[in-house]
């Protein structure tokens, strides 16, 4: 009898565990030929990573509740294939949580078409279109000059970044 309890509390803890993940499922289809990589990034990242387009939430959105294996929210971060390659092979940026590895061959190759399509979908969305009225990939150069900002001489940064309500 003690046992089923336990039995019986684990699987409620286990249940109120998986209902906490948020995971929504993946809304990329079947036919699409980044799904594969899709069910590979819930599988191998969704744990530690937010993506909408897999259904995982798996990074903090409050600092608070932060925890060291809390890997980057991918909805706000652009990423390249090649990037997302050197961060499965080499355990991420900092080397510091993620495994290296987590993936190989063919299936490495499709997680990170994956995630280069799909990475960054809130920074699209929530970047007031500067690249739509400029016509600029980052939303950096001036539709006169075609410079950084507008200003004259000035180099676009090689990494992609989001332009702050500000105005900096």
């Amino acid at each position: 009898m003690a046992r089923r309890l336990l039995i019986a509390a684990s699987l409620s803890v286990a249940a109120l565990v998986c209902a906490g993940c948020g995971s929504q499922g993946i809304s990329v289809s079947k036919s699409s030929p980044y799904h594969a990589g899709a069910v590979l990034f819930v599988q191998r990242c969704g744990a530690c990573h937010t993506l909408n387009a897999a259904g995982t939430q798996g990074s903090a959105t409050n600092v608070s509740d932060k925890e060291n294996v809390d890997g980057p929210n991918l909805n706000t971060r652009i990423e390249k294939e090649q990037d997302v390659i050197f961060a499965i092979e080499n355990g991420g940026f900092s080397g510091a949580i993620m495994p290296e590895n987590i993936a190989t061959g063919r299936e490495k190759i499709e997680i990170a078409q994956f995630v280069s399509k799909y990475a960054g979908s809130l920074v699209a969305k929530t970047a007031a279109s500067p690249a739509a009225q400029t016509g600029s990939a980052n939303g950096l150069s001036s539709p006169k000059t075609g410079t950084a900002n507008g200003l004259s001489g000035a180099k676009a940064p090689k990494t992609q970044t989001v332009p702050t309500s500000s105005g900096h």
